[in-house]
């Protein structure tokens, strides 16, 4: 019963001290989870953007594959 109550008393005051760094842990895991959710978010905003870039590059140029061949059948 003595080693179990020096093994209690151990613990308790490992996780006490723990506790204020786990603590500190959480909050930067926090805040840089929030972080790298707002790159990810940027990052898709960005594909958007290049995608949207993308098909209007590829709709002028169905437009004038179009008119070159209106133009050369003439």
């Amino acid at each position: 019963m003595k080693f179990f109550s020096k093994a209690c008393i151990g613990a308790f005051a490992l996780l006490s001290l723990a506790g204020c760094g786990l603590t500190e842990t959480a909050t930067t895991a926090g805040a840089v989870a929030a972080s790298k959710a707002e790159e990810v978010k940027q990052g898709q905003a960005q594909i958007q953007q290049v995608q949207q870039q993308l098909d209007q590059i590829n709709a002028q140029a169905a437009q004038r594959l179009q008119e070159a061949d209106q133009a050369a059948s003439k």
